[in-house]
Formats: structure tokens, C-alpha cells, sequence
């Protein structure tokens, strides 16, 4: 429990950390901004649509009683929409770091140098297309992880009691898990570590993982708070990544601030130019 307290500790760390390095904030906003907007018109569109869907995909019930017929299409409305959201959950920090990956990157640098007891920050040294190429390739086999637990815990959402209560807390605990796997993989990536490799070092921190993730997961589904929340998760994601590898850390609170906030204004400025 008291890692798990800790994974919510560098939640919220990462969150004060952007406020007090904000002046860059405002350019960590638009990536999630057009993610979200994407992301809605899809979720409109599926709830628009899942009447003539969920139909199509069960004409075997088209004989059923009037109760079972509205009852059965209904729940299984309800488990696809539920599909969706939690697919959109997972999926939107991926996208999201894909369209922001300069800016991210850069943040994520900023973060590792003020906690660095040098003042430096691992570089991976290869070039901004090469990094984006990693990052959606490793993006699609996190991805195929997360329609297998989907499509599992879709299946166990047909079954009584469970399929309302222990389905519904599993499916937060994966969509936490794997958030976070993204957010670190931005200060991992740099580092050279592999997906197999992070996902090992997560695994053995697992409730660390959770009390950062889930927490994040349940505010992600609040319209528009992933959007705010996103440069700070990062930001918090490089102080755990910090912590997952050992690394000697300082505390810059009271230093924070001044020209290092400018500082960082020109480092995700080239970076976007880049």
C-alpha cells in the first residue's frame, strides 16, 4: 500500500513541478488538445451509430420478446461503449506523445536535469525521425497488449456479479498500467531501454505503477482534464523512471524557476523546429 502511495506521490510531484516550470505549458497543451478532439468525434460517432451496429452484429436475436430483445442490445451497447472508452483511455497518451514527441522530449530532458545532481540528462542520440519511428512502433505493441486484455475483460463482462463489479476494477488497473508504461517511456526511451525491458522494470514496481496510473486513468475520463493533466503526468513519469533506475536525484524545489524556465522555453522551441 505504501508504494502505492507512492505512485500518486509522483503524480502529484509532477504536477507541481509543471506549475512552477509553467512558462512552457501553454505549448504542452495543444498535442492534447487535437488528440481530444479526434478522440471525441470517434466516441460521438460510435454512440451515434452502436444502435444499427450492436443490430447488424446480432440478427440472431431479431426474434427475441420485445424485454429481452431491448434488454440484451442494451447491455451489449453499454459493454462496447465501455470498450471504447477504455481502448480511448489507454490509446490517448500514446497519441498524444506521438504528436507532442518534441516537446515531450524535451520537458522530459528539462525534468532529468534539474534533478540531476550534474545537471545533465541521458540523450539517445538519434535523430528526431528515427525517435518518433521507435515510439509509434512500440506504441502498436502496447497497443496489441491492450485489445488483448480489452477483448478479454470484454468477454468476462457477460458474466453475473463479476462482470459488473471485478471486471470494471481489473479494466482500470490495466488501462493505469499501461498509461504509465507511455508516460515513462518517453524518459526510458532516451535511455536506450527497450519495451520488453520497461515493461519488466514496471512489473516490478507493480503497485507503484497503479497509484500512479490509476489515479491518472479515472481523471482521464473527465472531458478535457487529460488535456491539462498530460505535460505534469510526464513530467512526474520522469521523476519515477528516476526512481525505477536507481538514479541519484536532488531536490530542485527551491530552485526552480527563473532562467531555467527560460531555458526550457528554448530547448522546446528547437526541439519543435527540429
Amino acid at each position: 500500500m505504501r508504494d502505492f502511495g507512492a505512485g500518486f506521490k509522483y503524480l502529484a510531484k509532477g504536477q507541481r513541478w509543471m506549475t512552477r516550470h509553467g512558462r512552457s505549458y501553454g505549448l504542452g497543451l495543444l498535442p492534447g488538445l487535437v488528440t481530444l478532439v479526434l478522440y471525441l468525434g470517434a466516441l460521438v460517432g460510435l454512440f451515434t451509430w452502436s444502435d444499427d451496429f450492436v443490430a447488424w452484429a446480432t440478427p440472431f436475436a431479431d426474434g427475441w420478446g420485445e424485454t429481452w430483445l431491448t434488454l440484451f442490445r442494451g447491455v451489449l451497447r453499454a459493454l462496447l461503449f465501455a470498450l471504447a472508452l477504455f481502448l480511448a483511455v489507454v490509446t490517448f497518451t500514446a497519441v498524444t506523445l506521438l504528436v507532442g514527441q518534441p516537446f515531450y522530449e524535451a520537458l522530459s530532458e528539462r525534468v532529468d536535469k534539474s534533478r540531476s545532481p550534474d545537471g545533465t540528462a541521458p540523450e539517445s542520440g538519434l535523430p528526431l525521425v528515427r525517435e518518433l519511428w521507435i515510439s509509434a512502433r512500440d506504441s502498436v505493441r502496447v497497443l496489441v497488449r491492450v485489445l488483448c486484455y480489452g477483448v478479454l475483460l470484454f468477454a468476462c463482462g457477460f458474466i453475473p456479479v463479476v462482470g459488473q463489479t471485478v471486471v470494471p476494477v481489473l479494466g482500470f488497473c490495466v488501462s493505469g498500467f499501461f498509461l504509465t508504461e507511455e508516460l515513462t517511456a518517453v524518459a526510458l526511451q532516451r535511455r536506450g531501454i527497450e519495451l520488453k525491458e520497461r515493461l519488466r522494470l514496471l512489473r516490478s514496481r507493480r503497485s507503484m505503477i497503479l497509484g500512479f496510473g490509476v489515479p491518472l486513468t479515472l481523471a482521464y475520463l473527465v472531458p478535457f482534464v487529460a488535456v491539462f493533466l498530460m505535460p505534469g503526468a510526464v513530467a512526474g513519469a520522469t521523476l519515477m523512471a528516476r526512481d525505477l533506475l536507481g538514479e541519484p536525484s536532488v531536490d530542485d524545489e527551491d530552485g526552480e524557476g527563473g532562467e531555467d524556465a527560460e531555458d526550457a522555453d528554448g530547448s522546446a522551441a528547437s526541439a519543435t523546429t527540429a
